[in-house]
């Protein structure tokens, strides 16, 4: 086999092409894997349409990858050809910077993002640093196992590190492509869940993932109705509406504490007596490195946790990522190469 099949971006705004390119091998500390599924993620937006400065192209997104490792370069440890991996947000760090010397790796200020930084895995092959790479256990399918790699780990991670304990109450603003596997995390890790979104058509599908509450954002104040629970200890932001989040932040106890993993660039409103009171406050919270990704893949299949899916073979890669872009998919959409 000398080349491989790739869906790329030839410039920003100019879709989605299939082609053929080169195969080429793994340099020193890099290893090749042949992909089997590829998440399509909302921030594939930033390689499609050029939403960030610095990519080059043509590029290839993508980066939510499950596969197997089918070559390994010079000073590869301890990863070898035949093993599951998968590679998510987190594709490298420079081990120089001030938070990689500390140990804060998926703070490094020159860290790199598959389908960003290099091509990533809306193809048959991918080239990722060996430092980027997570364990796939058995149990867990590839199409599975790559919504975990990025809406998975962004919610898993940013609940364990909460400071919730078990029994305090904890609320899933969105239930959603992230949100949907947070009602399950938070239900599995041992909290009283309140998933909260739009209307009343997610509460069936919210309360089978495990939400011991719902409530309905257009026909209740959220602030209030979380009051009247208790407060929420937590409350994980899976939205990208800012007004939403704002509307809720009034629904944590003292000293609670609300983690942004939705993404956008539009201002929140939040006055400051808001916070002040209760001692409460709102942080971001980035997803996590190779190995909290392993943690979440491998939390996942102790309790049981899956994401739901729609799949969509490689070479319809733009239907795919049109149906992402719209809302509709219910709840990740994947793309897959038949390997």
């Amino acid at each position: 086999m000398t080349t491989t099949r790739a869906v790329q971006v030839a410039g920003p705004g100019q879709g989605l092409e299939l082609v053929e390119r080169e195969l080429r091998e793994p340099g020193a500390g890099e290893v090749r894997v042949r992909v089997e599924a590829c998440g399509v993620c909302h921030s594939d937006a930033f390689t499609v349409e050029g939403g960030m400065p610095g990519i080059a192209y043509p590029r290839v997104p993508g980066h939510e990858i499950a596969g197997t490792i089918d070559a390994v370069g010079a000073d590869v440890v301890p990863w070898t050809a035949g093993q599951r991996v998968g590679v998510g947000w987190f594709g490298g760090h420079c081990g120089h910077c001030d938070p990689c010397r500390r140990g804060d790796l998926i703070s490094c200020e020159n860290g790199l993002v598959p389908g960003i930084a290099y091509d990533g895995g809306y193809a048959d092959h991918v080239i990722v640093p060996q430092s980027a790479l997570a364990a796939i256990p058995d149990e867990l399918a590839a199409a599975d196992a790559a919504p975990l790699l990025c809406a998975g780990i962004t919610t898993f991670n940013a609940l364990r590190e909460s400071g919730a304990r078990p029994g305090d109450l904890v609320a899933i603003l969105g239930v959603g492509g992230l949100g949907h596997l947070g009602v399950q995390f938070a239900r599995r890790m041992g909290f009283e869940t309140v998933a909260i979104a739009r209307g009343t058509d997610k509460e069936a599908r919210a309360r089978e993932l495990g939400a011991h509450h719902y409530v309905d954002s257009t026909a209740q104040d959220v602030a209030q109705a979380l009051q009247e629970l208790g407060g929420a200890t937590t409350i994980l932001a899976t939205v990208t509406a800012p007004d939403a989040m704002s509307a809720a932040v009034g629904g944590l106890r003292p000293r609670g504490r609300m983690l942004v993993v939705g993404a956008s660039a539009d201002p929140m409103q939040i006055p400051p007596f808001a916070l002040i009171p209760g001692s409460t406050g709102v942080l971001g919270h980035a997803s996590g490195t190779s190995k909290d990704s392993e943690d979440t893949l491998r939390f996942s299949v102790l309790q049981d946790v899956r994401p739901a899916i729609e799949t969509y073979p490689l070479e319809r890669a733009a239907e795919g990522y049109a149906r992402m872009m719209s809302g509709d998919a219910r709840f990740r959409v994947v793309l897959t190469t038949g390997a």
